[in-house]
């Protein structure tokens, strides 16, 4: 078991020796957005001031070099590799119940690094606004990741602000990239599934997907379903200490588990079966399926993770994602088979027969995310 502090570094002495050279900042006047404030200009500056460095603000992003820049000896006090990752986040509608487009942006790109057995540490945050965003909309965004980001233990050290005409982009599109530091005892990876493995949720299934489809009132339906959009560092690294042979860990976001499972028996050369009746869903999201004909196994997570997960370590790993408030319906749903066909995902339904979980083809669903 790793017993040594994988915390984050204090983020004002992870980079480098800086201050805050604006000794004032611009004020926005405007309450919409204009094509003045993506044109480098003053309306640009005062929109960077009033609206992110207000928000963001810390010694690496309030300097507004064209980088961030950090002391790699704090870097490998966490580990010995380096991780990256990008996005790009689009979603209809941009607020829904459970979170925000830009709760969505920090918890995606911060689960991405986390899912590696990184440490999350700084993000980027590049906007492209479309003209006419009411500027309170804007602040709304912002908060929401500032948010998000502390919670998370990440700071946001650079980004960008496009501004494009009306209709040329729906409302607000955000891409975020995030850089974390791998410990050395952990090596995750899709192919290092072995049979014998037990595969694990963390909780009920497709809750994402649901939401924001219902939140798009197309159905008008009632039945109250929250996205679950989070941060999943921390049940990670508490997952991790428990079981630390641990083969892989992915949060199943677009394309759901089945798409996950299907990564996994592919780069692994290995059979795998789940059960209908151990795989956590909730009475809502089955019935929202079954009324328009969908399978839940698709739908997307925006805080779920599937993890593989040796069978002398399976107990424990449950036992530790169930004291943790993100993990408290973790399940554990399947194996890999000592036999089967390679690449093969299938599951054991309430019937009593199997059905083969393949790869989506095409969509599911309307884009959502």
């Amino acid at each position: 078991m790793i017993e040594k502090n994988l915390a984050p570094p204090d983020s004002a002495a992870a980079v480098a020796n800086v201050t805050d050279i604006r000794t004032r900042r611009g004020k926005l006047v405007s309450s919409v957005i204009t094509l003045a404030h993506g044109g480098g200009g003053k309306a640009m500056r005062d929109l960077i001031d009033d609206v992110f460095i207000d928000a963001f603000s810390n010694p690496a992003l309030n300097t507004l070099e064209d980088q961030a820049r950090f002391q790699l000896s704090d870097l490998a006090k966490l580990g010995d590799r380096l991780a990256m990752t990008t996005d790009s986040y689009v979603i209809d509608p941009i607020f829904f119940p459970g979170g925000d487009i830009g709760k969505l942006a920090i918890c995606g790109t911060v689960n991405d690094l986390a899912v590696g057995g990184a440490t999350p540490l700084y993000l980027t945050c590049a906007m492209i606004i479309e003209e006419g965003m009411q500027v309170d909309t804007l602040r709304q965004i912002v908060k929401s990741m500032a948010d998000t980001a502390r919670e998370a233990g990440v700071t946001i050290v650079t980004g960008d602000t496009k501004v494009v005409g009306r209709g040329s982009c729906d409302k607000i599109f955000i891409n975020t990239a995030g850089i974390g530091v791998i410990h050395q005892d952990y090596k995750l990876g899709a192919h290092q599934a072995q049979a014998g493995d037990h595969i694990l949720v963390n909780g009920f299934l497709g809750d994402h997907g649901a939401a924001i489809l219902n939140a798009r009132g197309d159905m008008h339906l009632t039945s109250p379903i929250e996205s679950d959009c989070a941060p999943l560092h921390d049940l990670i690294q508490t997952l991790l200490k428990a079981a630390p042979h641990t083969r892989f860990i992915r949060d199943a976001t677009r394309g759901g588990i089945a798409s996950v499972l299907n990564e996994i028996a592919d780069a692994s050369k290995c059979a795998i079966e789940i059960h209908e009746t151990k795989t956590p869903l909730r009475q809502e999201v089955k019935g929202f399926c079954e009324i328009l004909g969908l399978d839940p196994l698709y739908l997307a997570n925006e805080g779920k993770l599937v993890a593989v997960v040796p069978a002398e370590e399976t107990d424990a790993a449950l036992t530790a994602m169930r004291g943790h408030a993100l993990g408290k319906d973790a399940a554990d749903i399947g194996t890999v088979l000592h036999d089967g066909r390679p690449g093969r995902v299938h599951m054991q339904t309430l019937f009593g027969g199997k059905r083969i979980v393949d790869m989506l083809v095409g969509e599911q669903l309307p884009r959502i995310c």
